[in-house]
């Protein structure tokens, strides 16, 4: 298929879940300025097919290969033209070629890594919501950006919130940032009562609407850990300039502190829209659907430090910004599989933090100079958490 000339083409990637599903409510509000013409999912042949038949892409690409026979056949049975592809090279090669020229890039965790370069390398606007690729290869994706003309928008609302502040990703004159925190589900609880916390409760997040390794890294502030390592590759700030506020009410997203002792804020409702409209729209302001701020129905703006005691994620990854090398690799390769493990209920909420630590104090900094050592150093992570995880919880057996 030929690309509609004059219109904006955008490859949603992560398109089933809540950003995927944000983006595509923006794109469609202007229809004579955007199509969603790639779009791409993990495993939810299902979802996807009914995402097609709403948006009708030229490209639909599942990770998983099981599904590309579902995908195509359910295509063919609704009468679309659009075309089914499988796996991760696939998509990599369309987001690098001609079927667009935007990339939405919300694969959840390191997953997304070899699309993200893919788009940066072929010069593509990037609307990047995958921080794990900027936390694993942040130095490559962004020395790829610069080489290629790439645009990178972020679309986090944290650092799409200091994008607008700055209006630029330039950091001359900007003393300090500072990203916010809801705090998550359990702010203000202590060791003792963490302990206890379900992954039923750590997914049930009082603000955002998120996939479920998302809400618990939320729970645990590793997100804001992320974020942090984000910040400094998308800005240019060392970490001691990237502060962190829990902000419960979730209306102010960032702050940029400047040397003259301004500090310029960026606020809105929590609604992921907005960040996505900017980086579709940008430099226009265009309307995402969302209403604007009533600070007086709203009330109180709250603010406090975050409690690195009970949430030590936080410390975690400023320690591995430090550290830098394959440090940051390994922090988020250790935490996707604890993350993993605890949903999966083999170890306890505090059991996170804990893997996390030892991974990172098992395997030390080494210099990272190309991906081939970033993605070994993942493997060797992810080998050495899951070699210290109880086994799988068995079934059970039932007695009378």
């Amino acid at each position: 298929m030929t690309p509609a000339a004059g219109l904006r083409q955008v490859a949603v990637l992560g398109a089933t879940g809540s950003i995927g599903a944000s983006a595509l409510d923006v794109i469609a509000r202007y229809p004579q300025r955007m199509r969603a013409s790639v779009l791409a999912a993990g495993s939810n042949t299902g979802a996807l097919l009914a995402l097609c038949a709403a948006h009708r892409p030229d490209h639909a690409v599942i990770a998983d290969p099981a599904g590309l026979a579902p995908l195509r056949d359910g295509l063919r049975a609704a009468g679309l033209a659009t075309r089914a592809h499988a796996g991760d090279e696939a998509l990599e090669a369309l987001v690098a070629g001609p079927a667009c020229d935007t990339v939405v890039a919300a694969i959840v965790g390191a997953a997304g890594l070899g699309s993200t370069l893919a788009a940066a390398r072929a010069g593509k606007r990037l609307l990047l919501a995958n921080k794990e690729s900027l936390v694993l290869a942040g130095e490559l994706v962004i020395a790829a950006a610069r080489a290629s003309g790439a645009e990178i928008v972020p679309i986090d609302s944290e650092h799409s919130a200091v994008f607008q502040c700055l209006r630029s990703c330039r950091a001359e004159g900007v003393r300090r940032l500072v990203l916010t925190a809801s705090g998550g589900p359990f702010r203000g609880w202590d060791s003792a009562r963490l302990a206890t916390v379900t992954p039923a409760q750590a997914v049930a997040h009082p603000k955002w609407s998120m996939g479920p390794k998302i809400s618990v890294d939320s729970a645990t502030l590793m997100n804001k850990g992320l974020e942090v390592i984000e910040a400094h590759h998308l800005f240019g700030l060392a970490g001691d300039r990237i502060d962190v506020l829990v902000h419960p009410q979730s209306l102010v997203h960032a702050l940029v502190e400047y040397v003259d002792g301004s500090t310029l804020a960026q606020l809105g409702l929590p609604d992921m829209r907005t960040a996505l409209a900017v980086g579709l729209g940008w430099p226009e302001r265009i309307d995402s659907g969302v209403a604007g701020l009533d600070l007086l129905a709203e009330g109180r703006l709250e603010f406090e430090a975050p409690d690195l005691a009970a949430f030590p994620c936080l410390r975690l990854a400023r320690e591995a910004l430090v550290a830098g090398g394959t440090a940051p690799a390994v922090l988020n390769a250790a935490n996707e599989e604890a993350v993993s493990a605890f949903l999966q209920g083999r170890i306890g909420f505090l059991g996170i933090p804990a893997l996390v630590e030892d991974t990172l104090a098992a395997l030390p900094a080494a210099p990272a100079g190309s991906l081939e050592a970033l993605l070994a150093a993942d493997a060797e992570a992810r080998r050495f958490a899951r070699q210290h995880l109880p086994p799988m919880p068995s079934a059970g057996i039932r007695t009378a």
